[in-house]
């Protein structure tokens, strides 16, 4: 049995490039940065926004990348344990999954007992952009872990077992 948080819980994505992010995309003429938010997310989960829109609330942070000349708006949904499943499998019947987006997948927000397994390993993954400071410093934000927790977990090494 692996650990299962059901108390918080991050959404992640596979992208077409191989790498991890989050969904979202470019903001269409006419459209606020939220109401192009929830655009993608319909796109790329088949996210119920009725049920669980995106609002002005929702914000975390942004980033400005100067070589794109873009600034990146963060969001962060809050939505109830019972309701990720129901996301997870709407997810599959997204008009952007299969291209555009490979699969969405639960963050492991746990260490297991060799103290890299679980969050350290994950974050040994490659992120889109910064995806991967979006995640750590949201997961800070919201509550979820400690900037002590983060700090440990970037600085965690798998151990190697001893083949003789």
């Amino acid at each position: 049995m692996f650990p299962e948080n059901k108390t918080h819980g991050a959404k992640m994505q596979m992208r077409f490039d191989g790498y991890i992010g989050f969904s979202g995309g470019l903001i269409d003429d006419g459209e606020s940065v939220v109401q192009g938010l929830n655009r993608e997310l319909v796109e790329e989960m088949n996210l119920d926004i009725v049920k669980f829109p995106v609002k002005d609330d929702d914000f975390v942070t942004a980033h400005f990348c100067p070589n794109k000349n873009i600034c990146l708006n963060f969001y962060a949904k809050e939505v109830l344990y019972e309701d990720i499943k129901l996301i997870e499998s709407s997810s599959m019947r997204a008009g952007d999954h299969g291209s555009e987006v490979l699969g969405t997948f639960r963050v492991p927000l746990y260490t297991m007992g060799d103290g890299y397994r679980g969050f350290p390993a994950f974050l040994a993954n490659n992120f889109a952009g910064n995806s991967k400071q979006q995640l750590t410093y949201s997961l800070v934000h919201l509550g979820i872990m400690s900037a002590q927790e983060i700090d440990e977990s970037e600085k965690a090494k798998p151990l190697h077992m001893d083949s003789n």
